[in-house]
């Protein structure tokens, strides 16, 4: 994968925005203002991620190319490797993940409000 393939992913999904709020080289992907995704685009190793904390756990423990997440809590952050063990297909598994998650962390209204356009 790379990193403009990971970019058109996330910009397909509804209500995603991107952006440099960090630095330069750090794009950020958004949903009504809150991360779900993060990725170096001059260094497309890894993408941060955020994860249920049982599953993240579970992935770490099945693939060497996911990591606690780099520079994130934890907990609910998992950075995986574009260059390891983890196929495209996963990657694209766990971006909806971690969209959904965000999402569904928006109030009903919220959500409401967006879906409603």
């Amino acid at each position: 994968m790379n990193v403009e393939t990971f970019r058109n992913y996330c910009l397909a999904k509804p209500f995603v925005t991107e952006g440099f709020p960090f630095n330069e080289t750090t794009l950020v992907f958004k949903v009504d203002g809150k991360m779900f995704a993060l990725c170096d685009v001059d260094d497309f190793t890894g993408i941060n991620l955020k994860c249920d904390p049982e599953r993240a756990i579970e992935l770490r423990e099945s693939y060497a190319g996911v990591e606690p997440g780099y520079h994130m809590n934890k907990q609910h952050w998992n950075t995986v490797r574009v260059d390891m063990d983890v196929d495209d297909r996963l990657i694209f598994e766990l971006t909806d993940h971690s969209y959904e998650l965000i999402f569904a962390s928006l109030t009903k209204k919220r959500r409401d409000e967006l879906q409603a356009g």
